[in-house]
């Protein structure tokens, strides 16, 4: 059995959520890049050489890439055979999250339902946990913007609306949102299981590098037609018009109940935040 104090789970928490906000990874600035050759629109064009200037500015100078630091989305795979001593788990992922706000600087956007009233440290954060084999800790922090966020929905379907039931719904919220996700955009497309898992799944495929495509070469296909479609839409880099309205696409199924096919879409921002660690 390893042992792993909350220290480095709140060391840990602390630097991910920094470095996701300031430094873009590597993935996604080479998915702009390769846009720029695939943009027909000259305006879309000089947008996207914008946007990959806009994420020099934030490493060089070391301010977050966003305004919107978004809220703390933390992914957790524990090892069955690690032990955490030294507090609480939760409280440990919460107490990262807000040394990262506080000392990076990061816009804290966390706030009662109704009263609007700002937790003032970005926290409660979001947490999903999974227990895998081994005895190591993986940490994934997604900061997760509202002007992407908002255009993501759970539907359930009827079954026999099926592959075209599921491109529609797709596309639907992607008119709907427009240039408000900021795109060119990355869609997650969770199907099966039930209303909570498939929204999750839509969760865990924005966690797919682009580019990688689904191991079901059906699946693989079906992330594909999406992906045409979305970028026939003309929406374009930022709403400007062209033809990059999304980087890539990414599909995660499940079984379902037989009287269910429920599907959810969650839209990432062309920013597309995310950083993980293994402790």
């Amino acid at each position: 059995m390893r042992e792993v104090h909350v220290g480095n789970i709140i060391s840990a928490i602390e630097a991910l959520f920094i470095d996701a906000n300031i430094n873009a990874s590597n993935n996604i600035v080479e998915a702009l890049n390769e846009g720029i050759g695939k943009e027909e629109s000259s305006v879309g064009k000089e947008v996207l050489r914008e946007l990959i200037r806009n994420i020099d500015i934030a490493k060089e100078e070391h301010i977050p890439i966003c305004q919107d630091t978004g809220l703390a989305v933390t992914f957790l795979e524990i090892g069955q055979d690690v032990h955490i001593h030294g507090g609480s788990l939760i409280d440990a992922v919460n107490e990262g999250v807000r040394r990262a706000y506080k000392n990076g600087y990061l816009r804290k956007s966390c706030c009662d339902p109704f009263s609007r009233k700002n937790t003032g440290d970005n926290t409660p954060a979001i947490i999903h946990t999974s227990i895998v084999p081994g005895d190591r800790i993986k940490i994934i922090a997604l900061p997760k913007g509202g002007g992407s966020e908002n255009y993501g929905e759970v539907r359930m379907l009827v079954p026999s609306q099926g592959r075209e039931g599921v491109k529609s719904f797709v596309l639907e919220m992607v008119k709907k949102g427009g240039p408000n996700p900021c795109p060119p955009i990355i869609v997650g497309v969770g199907i099966g299981g039930n209303f909570e898992t498939s929204a999750l799944l839509s969760k865990e495929a924005l966690m797919v590098p682009i580019g990688r495509r689904n191991e079901n070469p059906s699946i693989a296909e079906l992330e594909l037609e999406i992906l045409n479609n979305i970028n026939r839409t003309g929406i374009g880099p930022q709403g400007y018009g062209g033809t990059v309205t999304a980087l890539d696409v990414h599909v995660k199924i499940m079984p379902c109940h037989i009287a269910s096919l429920p599907v959810a879409v969650n839209i990432q921002c062309h920013a597309h935040r995310i950083k993980e660690v293994t402790i």
